[in-house]
């Protein structure tokens, strides 16, 4: 029997069970990659304001960090790359990963696995199922994204190389995730190490794109942007001379990493890993005796990793602020865009609020993923059996949100520390300069939670619609970013928690909007948690 049978079977099934999640993901992002072309199209709209972009945000190497190199910002076709691209890139490599895994990890995780392959299907057929499908998505995106650029009347040379590489990023990635499938039995231990593999790489990128902007790098540190499939994308050169063969390096290294897939399941048993699980003592310890405390055992490794991952950016990023004036220079395009980016009057201070709220908003997404575990447990059949015990719903629920409370605090906490110490140090002013970016992260709290509350709110009320969490973070990072640059009206900022935040350090404090924002985060918590009381489990 073929090790393929069953794929297009598998891949029909994928697709019946995510036909609401696939469209979604696939129309969101095309609509990120091709929906700020026209508003960019609009402020961007002659040669001299393009000038002056290409002058200030394409000559930021702190912009670049984040966005990539400023390859051609001196036209509207560069300047959309800049604006857009690194979200789109985001999005796709990130659901790319978690799309494959859930095909793949999850299904054996969850015994699904074992009762399909007693039928007719190949023993490779379902790996097989989930790079089709996933890659069937990015190619769609691509296309998409190509045809809306294309409409709103960018080249297309450019615009086909910018759909393509988002799918070339979205390929890579979902073949590193088929990769780390294979390695551990657990699908968030697999999930993990895989988007750990994009994150180590992005920031490759951003330090080797940083480099080229200042230019001050060594040939050496440039050349780190080509150990990163997201560097491959900016490699491609969109709307600034194409080079077509980096698409060849994307999909020869996607073809040897799904290679290597299929040769490590060969090498295991369906639901084992090939690094083999801990096993754990006979007897519980009495400290998970609580609800509390286990979900701190099952939440613990995770908020490790995101403190990891906050504190090498912080430590990046916040390297940066004591030299943004020299980069700048007498560059008032740049220092605007700084000042538009922070909202505070110094251009040091401006920095510093912008990296802070990039951390916050990290804090924000951890604190999503935390509470949503919840709903992974209901689905995963795993909570009945805690609340079969002497548990309430209350307690059970409560004792994941208190963990996402405490989760947030410890991130926020990492990201002043940490850019405190280093902005201090190459400043020369640890004590004076370690305070007060403390206390301006710490300030974040109430609207760093406010996502993670409203996800609550779903949870309880409406289980199945609990995405629309992430869909709010995604938004948030949207105006964050694009808001000041674009100039959007006051009522769409406004959408944002962080938008409602002192200005810190520099600005002045004002109690109200923090007391409000933490007002509005209790309230959709405590919705959330009565609501659980009342309605019936959801293992849909």
């Amino acid at each position: 029997m073929s090790e393929l049978v069953g794929t297009w079977r598998l891949a029909r099934l994928a697709l019946r069970r995510d036909r609401i999640g696939l469209p979604v993901w696939v129309l969101l992002a095309i609509s990120l990659a091709a929906g700020p072309a026209g508003s960019l199209a609009d402020a961007y709209a002659t040669a001299e304001k393009q000038r002056e972009y290409a002058e200030g945000v394409g000559s930021n190497p702190a912009a670049a960090v984040f966005s990539g190199p400023s390859l051609g910002v001196e036209h509207l076709g560069g300047i959309v790359v800049k604006e857009s691209a690194v979200w789109v890139l985001l999005l796709v490599a990130i659901t790319s990963i978690m799309l494959v895994i859930r095909y793949t990890r999850t299904e054996e995780e969850s015994g699904r696995a074992e009762l399909v392959t007693a039928a007719a299907v190949g023993r490779h057929s379902r790996l097989a199922a989930a790079l089709l499908v996933v890659g069937v998505a990015d190619l769609l995106i691509g296309l998409g994204a190509a045809a809306g650029l294309m409409g709103a009347g960018l080249s297309g040379a450019g615009s086909l190389a910018y759909g393509l590489g988002v799918t070339m990023v979205g390929w890579v990635f979902a073949a590193v995730a088929a990769v780390t499938a294979q390695l551990v039995e657990a699908a968030r231990t697999a999930n993990g190490i895989a988007l750990a593999v994009f994150g180590a790489t992005f920031l490759l990128r951003g330090i080797a794109d940083s480099a080229s902007v200042a230019n001050d790098g060594t040939g050496g540190v440039r050349l780190l942007a080509w150990a990163s499939p997201t560097g491959w994308f900016y490699q491609l050169r969109p709307y600034a001379g194409e080079r077509w063969w980096v698409l060849g390096l994307a999909v020869l290294t996607g073809a040897v990493l799904s290679g290597v897939a299929v040769a490590l399941s060969q090498r295991r048993d369906i639901g084992a890993g090939l690094l083999a699980a801990r096993l754990g003592p006979p007897d519980a310890k009495p400290g998970l005796a609580t609800p509390l405390a286990l979900a701190w055992r099952l939440q613990r490794s995770g908020l490790i990793s995101w403190a990891a991952g906050v504190a090498v950016g912080g430590a990046v990023l916040g390297s940066l602020a004591h030299d943004i004036t020299d980069m700048v220079g007498q560059n008032a395009t740049a220092a605007k865009a700084i000042r538009q980016l922070g909202g505070a009057d110094v251009l040091v201070d401006s920095y510093l609020v912008w990296v802070l709220r990039i951390l916050g908003l990290a804090a924000a997404a951890y604190a999503v993923s935390a509470v949503l575990r919840l709903r992974s447990e209901e689905s995963g059949l795993r909570a009945e059996p805690v609340l079969a015990a002497a548990v309430t719903r209350t307690r059970y629920a409560l004792s994941h949100v208190l963990v996402a409370v405490f989760g947030v605090v410890v991130l926020l906490l990492t990201a002043g520390l940490v850019v405190g110490l280093v902005h201090g140090a190459r400043s020369g002013d640890v004590g004076g300069e370690l305070p007060r970016i403390l206390g301006a992260a710490l300030v974040q709290l109430p609207a760093a939670l406010l996502p993670a509350a409203l996800a609550a709110a779903l949870f309880g009320l409406l289980p199945g619609a609990t995405m629309v969490g992430w869909l709010f973070v995604g938004v948030i990072l949207l105006i964050a970013q694009l808001g000041p640059v674009l100039e959007l009206n006051q009522w769409v900022m406004d959408v944002s928690p962080f938008t409602h935040l002192p200005r810190l350090p520099g600005g002045d404090v004002t109690a109200m909007p923090l007391v409000w924002l933490g007002a509005l985060a209790l309230l959709l918590g405590a919705a959330g948690l009565a609501t659980f009381r009342r309605r019936d489990l959801d293992t849909a």
